[in-house]
């Protein structure tokens, strides 16, 4: 029978690192991707010879850029790969760093992500995308289309659907890594342009550049390496999944991210009532609502009044995207999944400052991508 995380060695999350995310700069992935990962091995209080696997997670820079950049560092030969998993790349170069630990393959190894967006590297993605996936309706196209029908069947207005957005902008404007750093009224978040449908451009999350890195290591290299064991935060589950065969006009992220989220309460023994900070898939504003709900943290069709009234505020019974979501911290995919890692672990060792969810001890992370595929990780303070 297969293993989970939790039942092979222990894992725990040692060092975390960011570059801003932000417009696209002149600055060079290189610069980039380095600048998180010295970050986070500083945070770990460990040298870059300490690693001994590493994995990049990236959607846009092409072929093989890890070894160009990770050189700048030294050439110690360890093993490193590329991870492509749409918006989930970052979450799925964790996982893997994850399992080399818990399989004892190394005692640690570095999940990174870095991405840099380009007019050349969209054409050639655009014909990729066609190849593969035929013709696709835009995502923020599909999502007006799901928040159309969740206002329908539940009632829930403009000022609820917007709410998201000025809660996470809020959020957003205290994180000093993130793509949008300012405050917005309900009155700007429903100011037009619409996007498609009720979805205005503040309620959809801007891509741009950026880079996140986490150390990750063993029981033995804390006691080895002499790390902190004072902000150790462990994992207690890592679960991906793809969709499978759903009734038609279902829809797949939502169930697909209930069924992964469950697996991974089951797996830590974790329960939703457990759960003080989640960062998810926000990349729309109807998308937190409907995660919310399928991740059991309250009722169907009740996440959007709990959200409108401050219950996930920063504070409230579970903090959402305190970050600030994909909607301000920003999208660059492929150091998202992995900067979701970074923003909870400050979480839950107490380092968020004014973000700072009070007495934090489990945090959920949540990622989904085209495909669809899903990836979920449960932490844990120490």
């Amino acid at each position: 029978m297969a293993k989970s995380i939790k039942e092979m060695r222990p894992v725990y999350v040692v060092g975390i690192g960011l570059d801003r995310y932000q417009r696209i700069s002149e600055r060079p992935y290189v610069e980039l991707g380095l600048a998180a990962i010295r970050s986070a091995l500083t945070d770990a209080g460990i040298s870059w010879p300490d690693v001994e696997s590493f994995y990049l997670g990236t959607a846009l820079l092409g072929m093989a850029p890890g070894r160009a950049m990770i050189k700048h560092l030294g050439a110690t030969g360890i093993p490193i790969a590329q991870v492509e998993n749409a918006s989930a790349s970052g979450s799925t170069s964790f996982r893997q760093a994850c399992i080399d630990v818990a399989c004892g393959l190394v005692d640690v190894s570095m999940a990174a992500g870095v991405d840099k967006p380009g007019p050349p590297l969209k054409a050639a993605n655009a014909g990729r995308s066609r190849d593969i996936v035929g013709k696709r309706t835009a995502p923020v196209a599909h999502f007006a289309l799901l928040a159309n029908r969740y206002m329908a069947q539940s009632g829930i207005t403009s000022e609820h659907l917007a709410s998201v957005a000025v809660k996470n902008h809020r959020n957003g404007a205290l994180n000093p890594f993130a793509q949008r750093q300012k405050e917005r009224s309900m009155a700007d978040v429903l100011e037009p342009p619409f996007m498609a449908g009720p979805l205005t451009r503040l309620q959809c999350c801007p891509v741009g550049e950026g880079a996140a890195a986490v150390v990750v290591c063993s029981e033995e290299a804390v006691e080895r390496l002499n790390i902190d064991s004072n902000r150790l935060v462990k994992v207690m589950a890592s679960v991906s999944a793809s969709e499978q065969l759903y009734p038609p006009g279902t829809d797949i992220d939502s169930a697909l991210t209930r069924s992964t989220v469950f697996k991974a309460y089951d797996q830590s023994g974790i329960s939703p009532d457990d759960v003080d900070v989640v960062e998810l898939h926000d990349a729309f504003s109807i998308e937190e609502i409907l995660y919310a709900e399928a991740m059991g943290l309250c009722g169907e069709g009740e996440a959007a009044e709990l959200i409108a009234t401050g219950a996930f505020d920063i504070g409230g019974r579970c903090a959402l995207s305190p970050s600030g979501g994909l909607l301000a911290m920003g999208h660059p995919i492929g150091p998202t999944g992995t900067g979701q890692i970074v923003e909870i672990t400050r979480q839950l060792r107490g380092e968020a400052s004014l973000r700072q969810q009070p007495n934090a001890k489990v945090g959920l992370a949540h990622m989904v991508g085209i495909g669809a595929v899903c990836l979920v990780h449960l932490l844990q303070k120490v």
